[in-house]
């Protein structure tokens, strides 16, 4: 076209762009957007829409607002695909500014959300924390008269169950059931492990059920960790391991955090053995081993002892050798230096997860003082210290010298205790 000097038009730009947008090309989008511009051509509406998006996507905020109101003034009137993407920018920045800007313009032009921008709108509300503005949002969505999909119900249910709202989440609960909304095995996850969030037994274990006489969901290995989470929390090891045995006749693999709610559960119950076979067959089905299972598995370490410790110390081997080494290490002679301490626990902590080295250090100070090695329970305390385990652990003022212990595991908090009353007397 360009050779034969024909004129591109808007229909000829907005294709381009449209196109480069569905094939990720963000920046050829762009500069064919720009290059629409200088020719003196307005957008329409699908290309205003687009460009939004790209600029989005990119993380560029300041451009996306910059172009709304730049075709605001030309007299653009934003369709609700434009108002889904501000939307899902603001709600992915948490931003509860942003999201009420949003509904306030909609409102101002007129323009009626559509199950997508409501969608996008309830999925931005719990990202902003806001979940009396979800079921807000949610009940002028229904009053409407545009009915919920999966993906909303989902959306709020995900909140509530976040906000730890269980009388609202059981009552949608109620509603989606006696208004017939569609669900899926994702919304029946999602239910699942909001009862595992707020303990709600009964409520899991006839959900549960409705899962299994349903023809359209059926229960896979999150199904079945959120069951093996609810009976692991409340000591129920008996229906945890039926529940086990359940999974291995319908053919479901347990996952690693399924896995690690049954050996937290057993660890408890200090029924060793079929700890040990449970976590055999996990590793015999493929479960990869990750830190917060390795994490469970010192946990129980911690309060076993002789020929027990022994055999849950080989499970952890097989998951975390280096570990188990570091283990033997805190444990065996006392000439080992602290120097050789603090390069072995620091080389620990940088193959370890964050949200998983504070555990870890609380575990292996009850092992040292289980094992008599107080000395070494210390050392850790000071070394957790040091590389910011344990931020806040002193409060000072004028008048008195605070010691917070929440973040502290029995032994840890022992350990604390007698330092600080060491250093304030």
């Amino acid at each position: 076209m360009i050779d034969k000097g024909i004129d591109l038009d808007n229909i000829t730009y907005s294709t381009i762009i449209t196109c480069a947008k569905k094939c990720n090309l963000f920046n050829k989008a762009i500069e064919w957007f720009e290059r629409m511009y200088k020719t003196g051509l307005m957008p329409d509406e699908v290309t205003y829409s687009a460009v939004l998006d790209v600029y989005a996507k990119l993380g560029k905020v300041e451009e996306v607002i910059s172009l709304y109101e730049r075709g605001r003034a030309s007299g653009w009137k934003p369709d609700p695909i434009a108002f889904a993407v501000l939307g899902k920018m603001y709600g992915e920045a948490g931003d509860y500014d942003g999201i009420r800007y949003v509904l306030q313009e909609m409102k101002s032009l007129g323009v009626q959300p559509n199950l997508v921008v409501y969608n996008t709108l309830l999925e931005a509300m719990g990202k902003a924390g806001k979940p009396g503005l979800a079921r807000s949002l949610f009940e002028e969505m229904v009053d409407s008269g545009i009915a919920p999909n999966e993906k909303t119900l989902t959306a709020l249910m995900k909140i509530y169950g976040k906000s730890r709202w269980a009388r609202d989440a059981l009552g949608l609960w109620e509603r989606m059931k006696l208004n017939k909304w569609p669900m899926d095995f994702i919304l029946y996850n999602t239910l699942l492990s909001m009862c595992a969030d707020l303990g709600l037994v009964e409520e899991a274990e006839r959900l549960f059920e409705d899962m299994k006489g349903s023809e359209k969901c059926k229960l896979d290995s999150w199904s079945y960790t959120a069951m093996l989470n609810i009976y692991g929390s409340g000591g129920n090891v008996d229906k945890a391991m039926d529940l086990f045995k359940e999974m291995s006749e319908v053919g479901v693999n347990l996952n690693v955090m399924g896995c690690t709610c049954l050996i937290q559960c057993l660890g408890r119950a200090k029924k060793i053995d079929d700890l040990v076979r449970v976590f055999e067959t996990s590793m015999a089905a493929g479960v990869k081993p990750d830190d917060r299972l390795c994490g469970c598995l010192l946990s129980v370490v911690s309060f076993c002892e002789g020929d027990e410790a022994d055999k849950v110390l080989a499970c952890l081997d097989r998951a975390n050798p280096k570990l188990v080494a570091f283990v033997e290490l805190l444990a065996g002679k006392a000439s080992t230096s602290f120097d050789i301490v603090k390069e072995e626990f620091k080389a620990i902590l940088s193959n370890t997860t964050v949200e998983a080295r504070r555990p870890f250090c609380n575990c292996l100070i009850d092992i040292c003082r289980n094992r008599n090695c107080h000395e070494r329970a210390h050392e850790l305390l000071y070394l957790g210290t040091v590389y910011g385990l344990y931020p806040g652990l002193h409060t000072k003022t004028e008048k008195e010298w605070r010691l917070n212990v929440r973040s502290l595991s029995t032994g840890a908090a022992h350990t604390a205790f007698e330092e600080w009353m060491v250093f304030s007397g």
